[in-house]
């Protein structure tokens, strides 16, 4: 492929998607408000309490463990009662999501009853991941292409989260309607070649551990994505009952890790 066809590729593909530099949403609204930020994989289940944060006031990530959770499993009718571990974060030892299974999160703080139900979707599988660099006018910069298999035979939504060395990097939303041959690439432009002149949110160093994980998700779940890239910092609304921010989503989740060596990266062609 010519490098021209390359970056044509790449922007044609971030117009199909929605990007971020932060996978940790910021919420912002005035007066305070409850964010509920819930997730079930095979892995596990966790769920975060936290209050919004007026935009003149220090950020603040202490988490609310004064709350009633319970995860119902209308599939096969188990009901979980979740507890605050170390962290303040609500989980339950052992309870793993599974594919097919409806689920649905309720969480009663106070005289506030807030619901959201979510259906757990086949996993996807990483294929590859890799970086390559392309020439830009101001730079060379290294853009980090992952492909994953398609689920099913109709259009499915996918989010992709980056990390770097441990923290936040970079996240995407996207459908499968790009695939080819039954497989999602995802591309995402990263670090400048020269680093002195990039911010440290975007850049990448020798040495730094990428994690990628990509979930398979419900169309609620990525238009809620899209609303928070459209501009819209609190997303659509997600949970009935009582008003509160935040998402639950229960979605198998696939992973795979790289080490960044930047002297070791090819062109792209």
């Amino acid at each position: 492929m010519k490098l021209f066809h390359y970056i044509f590729s790449i922007a044609t593909l971030l117009t199909l998607t929605s990007c971020e530099k932060e996978i940790d949403f910021e919420y912002k609204d005035i007066p305070e408000q409850q964010v509920i930020e819930g997730l079930l994989t095979q892995e596990g289940v966790s769920v975060r309490l936290t209050k919004t944060v007026p935009t003149d006031e220090p950020f603040s990530d202490k988490t609310l463990t004064d709350a009633e959770v319970t995860l119902n499993d209308k599939t096969d009718g188990a009901v979980y009662h979740l507890s605050p571990d170390e962290k303040g974060v609500f989980t339950h030892y052992g309870l793993a999501g599974v594919t097919g299974h409806e689920y649905e999160l309720t969480i009663i703080i106070g005289e506030n009853i807030y619901t959201s139900s979510s259906r757990m979707l086949p996993p996807c599988e990483i294929e590859s991941a890799e970086f390559n660099w392309i020439k830009m006018p101001y730079d060379d910069v290294a853009v980090l292409k992952i492909q994953f298999t398609e689920v099913g035979d109709k259009t499915t939504h996918y989010w992709v989260r980056v990390y770097r060395n441990g923290e936040p990097y970079e996240w995407q939303a996207l459908e499968s309607r790009n695939a080819v041959g039954g497989i999602v690439t995802a591309m995402m432009m990263t670090s400048r070649k020269d680093i002195s002149a990039e911010d440290d949110d975007s850049v990448l160093k020798e040495g730094d551990v990428v994690d990628i994980e990509v979930f398979t998700i419900s169309e609620v779940m990525a238009d809620y994505l899209d609303s928070l890239n459209n501009g819209d910092y609190n997303g659509n609304r997600m949970f009935a009952g009582s008003y509160c921010l935040g998402y639950f989503l229960a979605a198998p989740i696939s992973r795979t890790q790289l080490t960044y060596h930047p002297d070791q990266i090819p062109y792209a062609e």
